[in-house]
């Protein structure tokens, strides 16, 4: 079992949860962070730091957004690992809570 960054992420991408994980398993797109499933160790402690309420165990994934789950995956493979927290975007907290948010997703 691993973190999943789901949709509430994109444009918005805090970074509150890179700052708290013992193992630098995030990664970094222009506008979303994903987790890197093959180095999560499932400590749990990227869950409470996020303020989109936007990472879920596996398990606990929103049936909704299961597709996050493979995605996470496909793009920890090709984005840079990120270890330092970073300013939000400019306008995240205007895109924070909006749905139907994957069609904006940069890859």
């Amino acid at each position: 079992m691993t973190f999943v960054i789901t949709e509430n992420c994109i444009k918005c991408k805090f970074t509150d949860c890179v700052d708290v994980c013992p193992v630098d398993c995030f990664h970094e797109g222009p506008n979303f962070l994903v987790i890197d499933p093959d180095e999560c160790i499932d400590c749990t402690l990227c869950e409470p730091e996020c303020p989109a309420n936007a990472i879920f165990s596996e398990d606990e994934v929103p049936e909704n957004q299961t597709h996050f789950i493979a995605l996470n995956a496909e793009l920890a493979k090709i984005w840079p690992s990120i270890t330092e927290v970073h300013p939000a975007l400019d306008d995240a907290d205007e895109w924070n809570g909006k749905p139907d948010k994957l069609a904006l997703l940069e890859r």
